[in-house]
């Protein structure tokens, strides 16, 4: 921690001094801790000598400070009165809230950002430093000095935020619309600024564009290795949408009105983005920024603005052709419209389009095509669909790398090639960035590979569930099919018995014995054992494709191919042009090589992983009408069971009745007169003897089997109700199954 330039104590009561955060012109900042609440503060202040001009400078920024409120400027805090007597002279020290990112400098200082950030980033700083400006402008301030440097970042709930800071050159606009005075960084200055004429609000949206060209591309738009004073002139007559302006080798001004390759800006967002560009860096200062809304009051440019971030835009990526595809939703348009545009993309037809989110869920088609847009524009590089093709489960990979730039194709071509250093800087910056954009494209293909794992492994559970579901209707069939056999062959013993008494059916008992043959065929269909044993084949096949390591993330040697890179252009910066006038690169061209051949290798393995696990996928996709006709049959024959039994048992009944009425006509009729002589003496026989004591104990047995069926038809239903995956719910189960996996539970 490097000491601060004064003699006091560094802590200040329960206030430390932590470390210095940073200089300036004429002042430093340096960060304090609470001892007990650990509440950060970054405080500023002033070095020992100023001008009378610096001073004012100073007071009016703490003025300006501490009237503004709003989440992308940075906050001035109250500056605790323990610290207040570190100041070194008779201006105020000035307390801010402390962002623990850095600044956008630092970001765009990576060798990986070296051309440009990535989407998501250009879209938050789009979003949260132009809210900065409006609010700052809406309050009569210019800022001025709109730099990265200027630009702080701090992590907000998960979410890093833009703060504009460094407000000692801004400029209240309460004396008038027009200001001629400006000392400040020349880079990221509006013409006139630099020129010392009369600006106005328009000089921050130029700054504010050569800062989004740069955060877009990696380097300022025009002329980047000059001072302005030196491109100024070269620059001054550009068409009023040219963007950027490059010098040739041979000397010669190229200007463009797109943003140049490499970027890692989609498709869907380069046009838009050249757009807000061309009116942020138009030369004349009244024609900027485009045209005033008489609606809104805001000029054109930050219209475009708000509609870049209310766009909203689906990434696919084609997992068939590791293509990334963008695509603009309109208002409300639903998933077919979507996949119909992928189609005419991808030439995969509809039909056989499966869209899986990061977790394994398909894309709902009964909901928006907008439901996997999250909170509106969002980076390819942070969110994305894979689209896999259900035509085919065999994906032959590996796909060719990604597109060299003219750049870098050029020392590849011929690596021995002496080139100037700035030269060789821009080009080396181009290799580090396409060997980072190797190990993300795999790393993108690995989250697809993923993403099909999650869903296979949600087809299992559901596979899983159909199988028990399946095999309770099978026990609960076997269970009838027992006590059936079992009902039948006692009642065709007892029948024997009875025979002799006079009660007997010969159709019935032909009935009974047909049963039989009938219940002893059902037993074929209750048996599942053949799918169960195939089930649990398919179990084990997937448990070792998550065991592989190729289900593992595969990309250590590029991590180390893209480190020794991006360490051989930090040693090419160290460079002096004075005493290293050029060089080659064919160290350079050595670490693309061998990324490319390594992601070659690390694609086909993952390539063949993953079509192993649509095969599996396609083997449970095959099962599950398999299991559907299997239950089909088991309920058929459920049924028919039942309505045996059911028959059995009004047959049963109904010869109860005939003996019980035959049994009755030999009985003698009290209701006769008492000197009526006796007219049957048939009951006093020993049939009808035998008769009246068998019907009340083949009655008391009947019941007793009618309870014991209607006991197990209750098990039946209860073991039913509690089923996993009930019958009346089959159909609509596997058909939500084939086409979304969305609703079932991982």
């Amino acid at each position: 921690m490097e000491k601060p330039p004064f003699r006091q104590n560094q802590n200040c009561g329960d206030w430390e001094l932590k470390e210095r955060l940073g200089m300036g012109g004429f002042a430093h900042v340096y960060l304090y801790q609470h001892r007990e609440t650990n509440e950060k503060l970054a405080v500023k202040m002033c070095r020992l000598e100023l001008t009378p001009r610096n001073k004012d400078r100073w007071s009016r920024e703490i003025q300006i400070m501490k009237k503004l409120n709003h989440i992308n400027v940075v906050t001035a805090r109250d500056v605790p009165e323990e610290v207040t007597h570190i100041s070194l002279n008779d201006l105020p020290l000035l307390a801010m809230e402390y962002c623990s990112r850095g600044d956008l400098r630092k970001m765009l200082s990576k060798p990986e950002n070296c051309c440009g950030l990535k989407e998501s980033e250009v879209l938050s700083l789009i979003n949260d430093v132009g809210s900065g400006i409006q609010y700052l402008h809406k309050n009569k301030i210019i800022h001025r000095d709109l730099k990265p440097e200027n630009i702080v970042l701090q992590d907000i709930s998960g979410k890093l935020v833009h703060k504009i800071i460094d407000l000692g050159y801004a400029k209240d606009l309460d004396q008038g619309s027009l200001c001629t005075s400006f000392v400040g960084t020349l880079q990221y200055l509006a013409p006139e600024l630099f020129e010392n004429k009369p600006y106005t609000v328009t000089v921050d949206y130029w700054s504010f564009g050569t800062m989004l060209f740069e955060c877009s591309c990696g380097f300022r738009p025009f002329l980047h290795n000059l001072q302005p004073v030196q491109w100024a002139s070269k620059v001054r007559n550009k068409g009023p949408k040219d963007i950027m302006a490059v010098e040739e080798l041979n000397g010669e001004v190229k200007f463009s009105t797109q943003l140049p390759y490499p970027n890692n800006l989609s498709r869907t967002l380069l046009k838009p983005m050249e757009a807000l560009l061309q009116l942020m860096l138009n030369w004349d200062p009244v024609q900027r920024g485009g045209r005033v809304s008489p609606e809104s009051k805001k000029p054109l440019c930050f219209e475009v603005l708000e509609q870049i971030l209310s766009m909203k835009v689906v990434h696919i990526l084609n997992m068939t052709t590791a293509q990334v595809h963008s695509f603009q939703l309109t208002a409300d348009e639903n998933l077919h419209s979507l996949q119909k545009r992928i189609e005419a993309e991808t030439k995969i037809d509809v039909a056989n389009q499966e869209l899986l989110q990061e977790t394994g869920v398909s894309l709902d088609p009964r909901k928006p095509a907008a439901q996997c847009v999250l909170d509106g524009v969002r980076g390819w590089d942070s969110y994305i669909v894979y689209l896999f093709d259900k035509s085919i489960t065999t994906y032959s990979g590996p796909f060719s790398a990604r597109q060299l730039s003219d750049k870098v194709h050029t020392i590849v071509q011929d690596a021995k090639k002496q080139l100037p250093l700035v030269v060789l800087k821009k080009i080396w910056g181009e290799a580090v960035s396409y060997i980072c954009g190797l190990k993300e494209d795999y790393s993108r293909l690995f989250q697809g590979q993923r993403a099909a794992m999650l869903s296979l492994l949600r087809y299992n559970t559901n596979l899983t569930r159909c199988k028990n579901n399946m095999f309770g209707f099978s026990q609960q069939l076997k269970a009838k099919l027992d006590f059936f056999k079992s009902s039948i062959q006692y009642d065709l013993e007892k029948y024997s018995d009875q025979m002799h008494y006079g009660i007997s059916s010969e159709k019935m008992l032909k009935a009974w014995q047909e049963n039989e043959e009938r219940a002893a065929a059902f037993a074929q269909v209750a048996e599942v054992n053949h799918l169960d044993d195939e089930i649990l084949a398919l179990h084990s096949e997937i448990v070792e494709l998550q065991r592989s390591p190729y289900a593992r993330r595969q990309g250590d040697k590029m991590e180390q191919l893209e480190e020794k890179a991006i360490e051989l252009y930090k040693q090419l910066k160290m460079k002096s042009p004075e005493t290293d006038m050029s060089t080659d690169s064919t160290e350079m061209v050595k670490a693309i090589i061998q990324t490319v051949q390594n992601q070659d290798k690390v694609l086909k393995d993952l390539y063949t992983h993953l079509s192993k696990i649509l095969i599996s996928k396609q083997k449970i996709i095959d099962l599950f009408p398999r299991i559907e006709k299997t239950l089909e049959n088991i309920k058929d024959a459920d049924t028919t069971v039942m309505q045996m039994q059911i028959k059995r048992q009004r047959e049963f009944w109904h010869l109860l009745k005939i003996a019980c009425v035959s049994g009755a006509t030999f009985l003698p009729q009290t209701q006769e007169a008492p000197d009526a002589p006796v007219r049957n003496l048939c009951c006093h026989s020993p049939a009808v003897n035998v008769l009246s004591d068998a019907a009340p104990r083949l009655l008391q047995e009947n019941q007793r089997y009618l309870s014991q069926l209607t006991s197990l038809m209750q098990e039946a239903a209860d073991e039913q109700s509690k089923s996993i995956v009930v019958s009346s719910c089959w159909t609509r189960c596997y058909s939500q199954t084939c086409l979304s996996m969305s609703n079932v539970p991982f």
